[in-house]
C-alpha cells in the first residue's frame, strides 16, 4: 500500500510537471518560432536524456555502466521514448540481477 505521504509527493510532480507543460503551450500556441528557437526546442529531449544519464558514466556499479551503454546505443538508432524505455528497463533488471 501506497502511503499518503508518497501518493503527495507524486501528485504534487504530476501538478508541476502538468503546470509546466500547459504553460508552454499557452505561452507559443500563437507565435511562430524562430529558426534558433526551433533548433533549441528540437534539442531540448536531447539534453534531458544526457542529463538523465551522465552521472551513470561515472558509476562504479556494472549495471549502470551498462545501462548507459544500452542508453546511448539506443539513442543512436531510436527515438526518444524507446530509448528511454530500454535504458530504464534495463538499468531496472540488471539493477535486480547485480544487486
Amino acid at each position: 500500500m501506497i502511503s499518503w505521504d508518497a501518493l503527495l509527493v507524486v501528485l504534487g510532480m504530476l501538478t508541476v510537471t502538468y503546470a509546466t507543460r500547459l504553460t508552454g503551450f499557452f505561452a507559443l500556441r500563437n507565435r511562430t518560432l524562430g529558426k534558433r528557437a526551433a533548433k533549441v526546442m528540437d534539442a531540448a529531449p536531447g539534453c534531458v536524456l544526457v542529463a538523465v544519464i551522465a552521472p551513470y558514466f561515472v558509476s562504479d556499479k556494472p549495471h549502470e555502466l551498462i545501462a548507459a551503454v544500452v542508453a546511448v546505443l539506443a539513442a543512436s538508432r531510436l527515438p526518444m521514448l524507446p530509448t528511454v524505455l530500454l535504458a530504464v528497463g534495463t538499468a531496472g533488471l540488471l539493477g535486480q540481477f547485480f544487486a
